[in-house]
């Protein structure tokens, strides 16, 4: 297997070459990558003597990073077929700890041009934003950011994240959060009918499917166009708390959690993965059990622990997740908190299922 280095690259330039041919198999190093875009020399590969099988071969990594001399991070090629696209605006309407820590995590991907955070505390959103741009210049972030305590900042957002409200503190349900969060959600959606009526909404505010369904409801969006982000937290959980028991990496296993976000959640035994194999063969029944409870009560016991306040961190790639299925970064389906017509024998409520999403609007719930 032949490895093309820098000096190769500095060779084809000596010599006049106007490109630079190598075997279909050569391992071209990142700084010969480099050398070769500085100067402007093209690298051609050759046509492979047979069809190549999707993935890496595990040899061809191991040699890649042995030769690699250059400190750049290389990404991985992107999956075929995908073609996300770049939001121009994000709103996140609460710029609390869940609102912060999405919007901080918009900006280091790069998914939008532009993020605005709307906040009743004088001064927090705005704050948040300030902070967010004085990070680019170490993150060398392209996104901007701007806050204020007007709705009428969700104007001309393509996407907007509701995670305005109050948090649960110890011994609240979500549900004894109905009332109080409400008013807040009912308000952002008035906002979006008038302003940003083609925009996605994402509902993130406890309890999640009693607010996402407040939140439609006020907004007069089709309810193709709003979701809720519960079914994509509650599956994370799920599916750490299984690669806990397992002792094995969370991106070895597959698994997900249905129904509304609380207790009558369902993480999903029966189709659950760890390392490509049925859960019920890798664990005992008990443990796997134990990770459903865990899957159920992760929330309240990060509650507990922080005495006042709830997650966010969690929650907050829960967003992200949501954004980049909006966006088309990811071709499955992503459980959400999405309106159901007939699936699972219910309708006209919102209901964690597996759906995908597209900036359209269109959501497919997936049965099973």
């Amino acid at each position: 297997m032949p490895i093309v280095s820098e000096h190769d690259v500095r060779a084809a330039l000596k010599r006049g070459e106007r490109k630079l041919q190598v075997p279909a198999d050569a391992i071209v190093t990142p700084q010969a990558l480099e050398i070769a875009d500085r100067f402007g020399l093209p690298v051609r590969y050759g046509e492979p003597p047979h069809p190549v099988a999707p993935g890496i071969d595990p040899a061809r990594a191991v040699a890649r990073t042995l030769v690699r001399r250059s400190p750049r991070w290389v990404a991985p090629p992107r999956r075929p077929g995908l073609a996300p696209t770049r939001f121009t605006r994000i709103a996140f309407v609460g710029a609390g700890m869940v609102g912060t820590t999405a919007a901080h995590l918009a900006a280091m991907s790069g998914m939008a041009a532009e993020l605005t955070l709307i906040d009743v505390v004088p001064g927090l959103a705005a704050s948040v934003a300030l902070d967010i741009e004085h990070a680019s210049g170490i993150t060398g972030s392209r996104t901007r950011a701007k806050g204020g305590t007007s709705l009428k900042l969700v104007a001309g957002a393509e996407a907007v994240v509701v995670t305005a409200g109050r948090p649960r503190s110890p011994g609240m349900t979500r549900a004894g959060l109905l009332e109080i969060n409400g008013r807040v959600v009912r308000d952002v959606g008035e906002a979006i009918a008038g302003q940003a009526a083609n925009a996605g909404g994402i509902g993130g505010t406890n309890p999640v499917s009693g607010m996402t369904t407040q939140f439609w409801g006020a907004s007069g969006l089709p309810d193709e166009q709003v979701l809720g982000m519960a079914g994509t937290l509650d599956s994370s959980r799920f599916r750490n708390a299984l690669a806990e028991a397992a002792k094995v990496s969370p991106a070895d296993v597959s698994a997900v959690a249905l129904g509304s976000h609380g207790a009558e959640m369902v993480p999903v035994v029966s189709t659950a993965t760890i390392k490509g194999r049925p859960v019920r063969e890798v664990l005992p029944e008990d443990k796997i059990q134990a990770c459903v409870r865990d899957a159920i009560d992760g929330g309240a016991q990060v509650v507990a622990l922080r005495k006042t306040g709830s997650a966010f961190i969690a929650p907050a790639h829960a967003v992200i997740e949501v954004l980049e299925a909006m966006r088309g970064a990811i071709a499955d389906p992503v459980p959400v908190s999405a309106m159901v017509h007939g699936e699972y024998g219910l309708g006209g409520v919102f209901l964690g299922v597996r759906a995908r999403r597209g900036r359209t609007g269109v959501v497919v719930s997936i049965e099973g």
